[in-house]
């Protein structure tokens, strides 16, 4: 009885908690996970027949797909795969998780993210936090020093979600990466003009390639006064300037991090500069920044990069960016991120990210990133060979926010089957006859279904046709069925066509791909 009445409290408490935040409308996210609280408390009391009731809910930062959601995810992943496929690469897949050792060190700061696994079988399990790390694991494994591959396979972070914004504790990424010695800059324009092509297709609106290298930013930092044991926890912190503004950047360098206010107001000339071609070489002019080797190699490939991204014609949307920092450790040289300028929609809601500004709203924020990591495969070979890699990951989730809200807004119906023909009789006692046509069309690779009744009537039939975009009928009567004929109708226009002779007669309908003929034996089937 105790138990009970603690519990009882704790409920009536959690309640309170949830009251507030509703009454003070916080985000949607906030009160959920309060909810949810509320009811495995309440499910602690159990019914009132004594059995424990549990909550029927998704994991915090997961959620299910609707057929509509995934006709729609669908059509982007068959975009993004015919895209890699466009450029020659080959698909590989790994498990899903790893040696704990395997991605420990690889992520900087985040890899206070990734998710371990108990020990139950004497290794140490943790799920992969991308696709870059594994892929860099078993080209060693295998020692394959040449591959253009694409993976497309979920990832795990134990991240603080903002679903409305694409970000998920589970999600999909679309990798593409080149592996191999070429010649610089080569591959990763490649990279670039596939990030330039995926976006363009799939029409999500105005974007942006953000492009820096990872030299510039270290050689940045040293001409800047920042010691060579804080480059990389400096780098995490402006990586966050397209969430945070300068001035807060600048705090947390100083305050946390433990940066001179001198070298902080260096960096912050730099990273406020934008351009291409022409700013690469204005910083190899630079007093400070011509100064470091690395930052001036690296400037010099932004230069060559640039030359080549103009033949690929995509420089109308790439910029030079030295506020880009991707804070991922194994970045050895280009770097690059895609961000949309305009998503062409409306926000899901006015909730924001805990320090993002309120504009940011409407965006998703990255959809696409990527870059150099020449040392990575080097760090699990036990012989230290390197493979030189350049890739780019594509934010599958956060476009398919997109897409989502883009089908919403829109008067579209999205058809979730890609049922060609609908079988469908007019009178009673057909069942045998519409069983052996569909048969008939399912062997000769046509899509197409029946009703799950003995008699169905015509008309719910053809409202079914309707609602789930079937564009063709297949009508079977005891009429047709005396003359061997089979009538079609167009379920947009309701058009109809009896088929009378045995010779072949094909229907090529204007609206569908699908052609349909009768062979001599008056069977329906598809004809080439």
């Amino acid at each position: 009885m105790a138990d009970k009445a603690r519990v009882q409290e704790a409920i009536k408490i959690q309640g309170e908690v949830v009251r507030k935040l509703k009454s003070e409308k916080a985000s949607k996210e906030q009160i959920d996970e309060e909810v949810a609280k509320l009811l495995e408390l309440k499910a602690q009391l159990g019914g009132d027949d004594g059995k424990h009731q549990f909550v029927l809910k998704t994991a915090k930062g997961t959620r299910d797909y609707n057929p509509k959601q995934m006709a729609i995810r669908e059509k982007v992943f068959n975009t993004i795969i015919g895209c890699f496929k466009r450029h020659g690469a080959e698909t590989i897949d790994t498990p899903v998780f790893e040696l704990k050792e395997t991605l420990t060190g690889k992520y900087g700061e985040d890899s206070k993210l990734i998710y371990d696994l108990k020990d139950q079988g004497g290794e140490l399990l943790s799920l992969r936090y991308d696709l870059t790390v594994p892929f860099a694991r078993y080209l060693a494994m295998n020692k394959i020093t040449n591959i253009k591959r694409y993976h497309i396979a979920k990832v795990y972070r134990r991240d603080n979600p903002a679903m409305t914004r694409g970000r998920y504790r589970e999600f999909y990424q679309c990798d593409f990466d080149i592996a191999g010695q070429y010649d610089a800059m080569i591959p990763d324009a490649e990279c670039l003009k596939i990030v330039h092509e995926i976006l363009s297709e799939l029409d999500l609106g105005d974007f942006r390639i953000k492009v820096n290298d990872r030299r510039i930013l270290d050689g940045m930092f040293a001409v800047c006064g920042v010691p060579d044991e804080k480059f990389r926890t400096i780098c995490s912190t402006v990586d966050k300037l397209d969430k945070m503004a300068w001035e807060d950047v600048k705090k947390e360098m100083v305050n946390e991090k433990g940066l001179s206010e001198e070298a902080a107001d260096q960096i912050g000339e730099y990273v406020s500069m934008q351009g291409g071609r022409d700013l690469a070489e204005r910083l190899l002019q630079d007093p400070k920044m011509s100064q470091s080797k690395q930052a001036c190699a690296g400037l010099s490939d932004i230069k060559l990069l640039f030359s080549y991204l103009e033949l690929f014609q995509v420089t109308d949307k790439v910029v030079f960016d030295l506020s880009l920092a991707r804070g991922l450790d194994y970045y050895t040289g280009i770097i690059y991120e895609a961000v949309l300028t305009q998503a062409g929609v409306a926000p899901v809601s006015n909730e924001t990210q805990q320090g993002a500004p309120a504009e940011e709203s409407v965006s998703v924020g990255s959809v696409a990133g990527g870059g150099r990591y020449d040392g990575l495969v080097g760090m699990f070979d036990p012989k230290g060979r390197k493979v030189p890699c350049v890739g780019v990951s594509i934010g599958i989730e956060r476009i398919f926010s997109i897409m989502e809200q883009k089908a919403e807004a829109s008067a579209e119906k999205v058809r979730t089957t890609e049922v060609q023909v609908m079988v469908a009789s007019a009178q009673k006692n057909l069942l045998e006859e519409r069983l052996k046509l569909v048969t008939e069309l399912w062997n000769a690779g046509i899509k197409a279904e029946v009703m799950y009744k003995k008699n169905p009537k015509l008309l719910s039939q053809l409202q079914h046709c309707e609602e789930s975009g079937i564009p063709l009928v297949a009508i079977l009567g005891e009429q047709e069925l005396k003359d061997g004929v089979v009538k079609l109708r167009v379920v947009a226009t309701r058009e109809e066509v009896r088929s009378i002779h045995s010779a072949h007669i094909m229907f090529v309908l204007s609206h569908t791909d699908t052609q349909i003929c009768l062979d001599s034996n008056e069977t329906l089937k598809v004809c080439m």
